[in-house]
């Protein structure tokens, strides 16, 4: 049993989001989501709530599963699209701003690639 989630034009940077992935891709979704909670990052919340909306997924696609058994089997996160703005300079110029977002794909399994 396996669900794939993606979060699309999450507007922080790819490079944010990463580092706390790293600290959860393949852990038990109870003990990632108890990781989540007590770290104090932005990105925490965004992929707390990827991990939830995969959960919620097994449960109204399948009758009967197991939490205590699912594993985040696959997670990244690439860049998307940047919105680019720009912000008044000394002597008339303009300078550019770029606002970076992010697309975060995240898969559970029931059985733990190793």
């Amino acid at each position: 049993m396996e669900t794939t989630v993606k979060l699309m034009h999450i507007r922080q940077s790819s490079s944010k989001i990463r580092f706390v992935l790293k600290q959860v891709s393949g852990m038990k979704v109870n003990d990632a989501l108890n990781k989540l909670s007590h770290t104090n990052k932005k990105a925490s919340n965004f992929i707390s709530k990827a991990i939830k909306s995969a959960i919620a997924n097994l449960s109204s696609n399948s009758e009967s599963f197991d939490q205590d058994n699912l594993f985040i089997s696959n997670a990244y996160v690439n860049q998307g699209p940047t919105m680019k703005r720009f912000r008044p300079a000394a002597m008339g110029r303009a300078m550019p701003i770029r606002k970076r977002t992010s697309h975060l794909i995240i898969t559970l399994s029931d059985q733990n690639k190793e």
